[in-house]
């Protein structure tokens, strides 16, 4: 690190100290809760989704990294490479999310069914020596028995139990990962089960669902080591119309069930059906209430969704555009507002936060430190807000709101932020010994040139 660059930070932090000292808010405290939060980064962009078990299948079903950027990695070796070099420009000790289809079989083949811990063994080796914990999910796609479109919703007994120990494989990866690495695991299934036209009978292929996530769950394993997290899609570039596992169904699944729900920013915005609700729900409910009226197009906001009765819940963040499309993570409005929401609520304890992007149309590396880096920005201007921290912090931002003054509260807060974010997160990258400001940009320019043009 520079000295005088460091010395400059710490003056400008300590001037930043002081001005929000005075709204009763303890910046050393803020920081401290940010380190503590981890967030779990996506593996799969940088080899472009490709497939290591079968690299001659690739991706089909509805599955697509967008994008050819050179110099993606090639093996398993060359990936973890590439995310050393991304984690030593990241400020943190965070997660890595890692898919089924990144198991190492020693060039040996192993159906997805019979993944067993030690094909995980490398995985775990690496993240003890980062202290990182690893997370896991399921691969229900691009495989011979997915090639119609259904997995845990297959009418075909055989091909769905298949896909049912699958899913009972993976969480006993979970398992293992969260024993081996003293961190709890999360391990997410997903399909993209779901029909090009609406069903008849929509209520029957959700209970298929149902019975097949019973049978996956049957075995309880410690949270301690593994929690199990279910998600939705909103639409599949095929099933357009009608996916079986609607958040709905998953909201009232998890809350029955006790299991985490995972929220994808990419799979909000305005053009989800109330008819494809109703039988999610009157699954898990005895009765609901329709209201009806007109509709009206709007803008979704992505935290929107924050069930309260669930204890906790993962979300994978991306930036949607128009649709259920994974680019890397800017910090704009959206990712402010799932930040504000999250801090505001206080519930950094009950939020698990992963990346979940696949645009490989530029370089890998950027994507995940950008990725990274703009989320802990996103989290740190929240818990920098008055009433983002413990009730004994939170004195002020109470005064503002609760007289009614909010035009005081927006004033102190903007003024505060365009004064003193930028030194608070210099400051908060020099206690992680990563690099400050732009000179992250100049690490990644040498390693495109001496490691990834040469692929």
């Amino acid at each position: 690190m520079d000295g005088r660059k460091d010395a400059s930070v710490n003056d400008a932090y300590k001037y930043s100290k002081e001005m929000y000292g005075k709204l009763g808010i303890d910046i050393d405290e803020v920081l401290r809760k940010l380190n503590h939060f981890a967030i779990c980064m996506n593996c799969w962009p940088g080899d472009s989704f490709d497939n290591f078990v079968n690299p001659d299948a690739g991706l089909w079903d509805d599955i697509h990294a967008t994008g050819n950027y050179p110099g993606r990695a090639r093996t398993t070796q060359e990936l973890r490479h590439d995310l050393n070099k991304a984690i030593s420009l990241i400020p943190g000790k965070h997660k890595l999310n890692v898919h089924a289809m990144y198991a190492e079989t020693d060039n040996g083949k192993v159906d997805r069914n019979e993944l067993k811990p030690e094909h995980f063994k490398s995985w775990v080796d690496w993240a003890k020596g980062k202290k990182m914990g690893l997370d896991f999910n399921t691969t229900c796609f691009s495989h011979k028995m997915s090639t119609d479109g259904y997995t845990l919703n297959h009418p075909d007994r055989d091909v769905r139990n298949f896909w049912i120990d699958h899913c009972k494989a993976s969480r006993k990866i979970g398992e293992y990962f969260g024993g081996e690495l003293n961190k709890p695991s999360i391990t997410s299934i997903w399909m993209p089960d779901g029909f090009k036209n609406i069903p008849q009978d929509q209520l029957a292929s959700r209970q298929i669902l149902k019975e097949s996530l019973d049978e996956i769950f049957k075995e309880k394993i410690p949270v301690e080591l593994n929690q199990d997290s279910i998600g939705s899609k909103l639409f599949s570039t095929d099933p357009e119309n009608y996916v079986v596992g609607s958040l709905e169904f998953y909201i009232g699944y998890a809350v029955k069930n006790n299991k985490l729900v995972c929220l994808d920013t990419g799979n909000f915005n305005s053009t989800g059906a109330t008819a494809d609700k109703i039988s999610s729900l009157l699954l898990f409910c005895n009765e609901i209430v329709l209201n009806i009226r007109k509709q009206t197009a709007y803008k979704h906001i992505n935290s929107a969704t924050r069930p309260s009765y669930c204890n906790e819940f993962l979300m994978n963040v991306n930036r949607p555009v128009r649709c259920d499309s994974g680019y890397a993570v800017l910090l704009n409005d959206d990712l402010e507002g799932i930040a504000r929401d999250i801090a505001g609520g206080g519930f950094l304890e009950k939020v698990h936060i992963g990346l979940d992007f696949f645009d490989v149309s530029i370089n890998r590396i950027t994507a995940w430190v950008t990725g990274m880096r703009n989320m802990m920005k996103a989290l740190l201007s929240a818990m920098l807000e008055p009433c983002r921290l413990d009730c004994s912090m939170t004195v002020s931002r109470h005064r503002f709101d609760f007289d009614g003054d909010f035009a005081l509260r927006l004033a102190y807060v903007d003024e505060l932020k365009s004064k003193t974010l930028r030194s608070i997160w210099d400051y908060y990258c020099i206690m992680n010994e990563v690099p400050v400001g732009e000179a992250w940009i100049d690490e990644i320019k040498a390693y495109q040139k001496d490691v990834l043009s040469k692929r």
